[in-house]
């Protein structure tokens, strides 16, 4: 217990701690019938993703390719944050861990965590992908990305506004729910609860506007 909550390891420490905490509530609400999608929106806070969707600047560009790379979309955000949060604790427990035994000395946080946050990527990567051909294979099989304009989408984790995008979720003509990151066109801001219309797929993000016709789902 001293190594697990020593300063050099702490990052690591409070990211299994969460990545605790998340199971054990996404445990409590699929006990009380809550599903999935329910436990993400109850369990995540409003996470504003900056990013330019025209990919102009080699920012969005960069997070687009990230976004994509990582197969966002294609598990339910909850499952990344909780295999992240996993790769990235145990990832720079062991190492911490193994340079203590061999050399006597840790790496202070500011240097292990963005080696542990590097090296969580192609595991979360490698993860995400046996997790969705595996466990969410009807959810990513039943229809492609391209497929997906025109659907009505609900906002469900974040704010979405030009320069901010925000995770939205619909079901497909089967009746499985798809995970998107979605940013409107215009100006219109869209909360928590909205429902947005996907009018054009830019690389891992939607382009949206606001429903007119009352009878699209």
């Amino acid at each position: 217990m001293e190594f697990l909550f020593a300063d050099n390891n702490m990052p690591f420490s409070i990211a299994l701690m969460l990545m605790l905490i998340i199971a054990v509530m996404e445990g409590a609400l699929t006990l009380i019938g809550l599903g999935m999608s329910q436990a993400l929106d109850s369990l995540l806070p409003d996470i504003d993703i900056d990013a330019d969707i025209d990919g102009s600047g080699s920012s969005g560009g960069a997070l687009s390719n990230l976004l994509g790379w990582i197969r966002f979309g294609q598990v339910p955000m909850l499952i990344l944050l909780v295999v992240f949060l996993a790769a990235f604790s145990l990832i720079g427990l062991v190492l911490q861990l193994a340079l203590d035994n061999t050399l006597g000395f840790t790496l202070p946080a500011i240097i292990a965590a963005p080696l542990a946050f590097m090296g969580s990527l192609p595991v979360l990567r490698t993860s995400t992908g046996i997790l969705a051909k595996v466990v969410f294979k009807d959810e990513t099989e039943s229809i492609s990305s391209n497929s997906f304009v025109g659907h009505i989408a609900v906002i469900t984790v974040g704010e979405a506004r030009l320069g901010s995008a925000a995770e939205a979720r619909f079901s497909d003509r089967f009746g499985t729910s798809h995970y998107v990151m979605v940013e409107p066109i215009d100006d219109n801001i869209f909360k928590q609860g909205d429902k947005v219309l996907l009018v054009e797929e830019r690389g891992a993000i939607f382009s949206v506007i606001a429903p007119t016709n009352p009878n699209l789902k």
